[in-house]
């Protein structure tokens, strides 16, 4: 593996173990790869990594003309905290020094926002995928999610399989783009979440009833933003648990009202989300969708990577 550049932002929040920060650096530093801003691992302000002011500037010194650009920009954690700072952002900036240049600034959960932000305002694609804290410095590594990490950084195309059997047979053509679910329907009505017209929406989400979820998609659905997508790619929804007043109400019978709903076709088992093995994503690539009753194919190409 050729040694990288890696920049580490803080977006969100803190990280909360130590010990997985430790073992994130050691085993970066182990492979070879150069870290830049580790005090943004240690830093704190009430639940933030950082002042509102000190996380926008993780991001805008990505305009810095004096710095040289990281290969990697990697998120420490998510949590709560970048909707604050996403009318802090150099925009402007960023694009001039950002758009279309062969760096990955990867990250997921919390950091949709920034990621709906800069494609929204700067054009910029960026990477759904692990973060430093709680990937890298996981007590176990996976090696689906670092295999997975570095083919999707690292080539100019990328495709997706999955075994899970499809309720639709389904072909589209799209930009991809999403991410937390919560996240998307907190942009609704903003200048930060983008205007896809024909896209492939993929989402996840953690900790959240399926009521909460189908709420969720109403909104989208009721702001129009459903209606201007080609498909929805369902990711890992971990977490929700469901009661007995639920009376037979589950994730399965919410997608099928969705489904009904919006006539959007709905794929499932994208393993993408807050979990241990998880895929990278290019969020603002071209993608082609092919699903049938045995699984489904996700191709992407169009979207900045490593040489």
């Amino acid at each position: 593996m050729k040694a990288r550049t890696i920049d580490l932002v803080a977006p969100s929040g803190y990280p909360h173990d130590p010990a997985a920060v430790e073992r994130g650096l050691r085993r970066l530093r182990n492979e070879g790869h150069r870290l830049e801003s580790v005090e943004t691992t240690r830093r704190r302000f009430q639940r933030f990594g950082g002042t509102d002011a000190e996380r926008a500037a993780d991001l805008n010194r990505l305009a810095d003309l004096s710095r040289a650009l990281p290969d990697i920009v990697l998120v420490v954690r998510g949590g709560y905290g970048a909707s604050r700072i996403l009318h802090g952002l150099d925009y402007h900036g960023l694009q001039a020094r950002l758009r279309d240049q062969p760096i990955a600034i990867v990250g997921h959960s919390d950091f949709t926002a920034i990621q709906c932000a800069l494609f929204a305002q700067a054009g910029i694609k960026s990477f759904g995928g692990p973060m430093f804290a709680g990937n890298f410095g996981a007590e176990e590594l996976s090696k689906f999610t670092m295999q997975h990490f570095w083919q999707a950084i690292t080539h100019s195309t990328l495709t997706v399989t999955s075994q899970a059997p499809q309720r639709e047979c389904v072909e589209a053509s799209g930009m991809l783009w999403g991410g937390n679910l919560a996240i998307l329907t907190s942009l609704v009505g903003t200048p930060y979440l983008p205007p896809v017209e024909g896209g492939i929406l993929f989402i996840e989400d953690v900790n959240e009833h399926p009521f909460r979820i189908e709420r969720m998609l109403y909104q989208l659905h009721q702001a129009g933003v459903l209606g201007r997508q080609r498909a929805i790619v369902m990711g890992e929804f971990s977490g929700g648990r469901l009661a007995d007043y639920d009376n037979g109400y589950s994730l399965d019978t919410m997608i099928e009202q969705i489904r009904n709903v919006t006539g959007i076709p709905i794929v499932t088992g994208l393993q993408f989300g807050h979990v241990d093995d998880l895929l990278t994503l290019p969020f603002g690539a071209s993608a082609h969708l092919n699903a049938t009753e045995r699984g489904f194919t996700l191709q992407m190409t169009d979207y900045p990577h490593l040489a």
